[in-house]
């Protein structure tokens, strides 16, 4: 068990570095935007004090155009917020719908780089597990980026979760083949977060299905 805590505490590290990254960039690329705009705003500015005339249309296409990225930016502070405080306690009870989905909008950029499209299927009922977030975020991560690299471009990978009657269950629905292609799945990494949160991984190539067998509760 003290291995794969050596294993997990360094890739964890590496997950959170990488997500941290991703979130960085996207606010940079918002502040990009907001700052292209402000500077239209100041054009116009300098055309009216020479008596121009400016269409208001003009100058409401850019306030729209700043409160949508403030809007954007808004909610990936909040998804960074939620990404961080997983840290916060060890052992936690979550909605596993949420905590997937605050996965999926950290990994959206990844899946824009690779023509992937991400999709959360809606819950039918609530799912309710007792475990560790931030370990289980890094676990989904690790199944969701091996299962982008498989599909190819223009594809969709689709995540479920529901309860069964011996836990609760994590599906990543893909088109291409874990199995045939990647020897190396699963990684040390995610063996040592499998066998941390007690959780058994399938793969069925035949059906374009990765699916994760979780306990509804880690201290049961």
């Amino acid at each position: 068990m003290h291995a794969e805590w050596e294993i997990v505490g360094k890739e964890g590290l590496i997950f959170f570095g990488k997500m941290s990254a991703s979130i960085s960039h996207e606010i940079k690329n918002i502040l990009a935007i907001i700052n292209e705009n402000a500077g239209l705003l100041n054009d116009f500015t300098i055309m009216a004090e020479k008596g121009v005339p400016i269409a208001p249309e003009r100058l409401k296409t850019i306030s729209t155009k700043i409160a949508e990225q403030v809007k954007r930016a808004d909610l990936i502070v909040k998804n960074m917020n939620l990404f961080a405080h997983s840290v916060d306690e060890q052992i936690q009870t979550i909605t596993l719908h949420d905590l997937i989905e605050v996965v999926i909008k950290l990994s959206l950029r990844f899946a824009a780089n690779r023509g992937v499209h991400l999709s959360q299927q809606p819950a039918v009922s609530p799912v309710h597990i007792t475990s560790a977030p931030f370990l289980l975020q890094n676990l989904i991560w690790l199944c969701l980026d091996k299962t982008m690299d498989q599909v190819g471009i223009k594809k969709t990978v689709s995540i479920i979760a529901k309860s069964v009657h011996n836990g609760v269950m994590i599906k990543f629905a893909y088109a291409g083949t874990i199995g045939e292609k990647s020897v190396t799945f699963p990684s040390e990494q995610t063996a040592a977060l499998l066998m941390l949160l007690k959780a058994e991984l399938e793969i069925n190539d035949e059906a374009g299905e990765l699916i994760l067998h979780l306990p509804a509760s880690l201290v049961a």
